[in-house]
């Protein structure tokens, strides 16, 4: 058997390089607007995420609940045209669901104050 030594002051630069690589690659994400400066529509918008996705959904990181974290979903650029999505396709992936998400009831009031929250996060 055959055993490998490894040669640290070789292999430190390599580290070095793919840390800063790694590091250069994780961009912060930009802040969710305080509580304290939001509009009553917005402040409407997280009672209502608050009874109907806060059980699925992390409102301030992108960490996995059941679904993703939403920290920044109407300023990421994740759709294939590179954009954010729309307020049109997150009103349909609320109403209609999408994967494992399912769909979800709410008036037109309650929508509107919901995408009026999700904006600040």
């Amino acid at each position: 058997m055959r055993s490998h030594t490894i040669h640290w002051p070789a292999a430190l630069p390599a580290c070095a390089v793919g840390f800063a690589l790694l590091l250069a690659g994780c961009k912060p994400l930009p802040p969710s607007k305080p509580a304290s400066e939001w509009t009553e529509q917005e402040a409407r918008g997280a009672a209502v995420y608050q009874t109907k996705c806060a059980r699925c959904h992390y409102p301030t990181n992108t960490h996995s609940l059941h679904g993703p974290g939403l920290q920044a979903l109407t300023k990421l650029k994740s759709m294939p045209s590179g954009a954010p999505p729309s307020d049109e396709r997150l009103t349909d992936r609320i109403l209609h669901g999408y994967g494992m998400m399912p769909p979800t009831s709410l008036s037109d009031d309650q929508l509107r104050d919901l995408l009026a929250y999700l904006h600040t996060l």
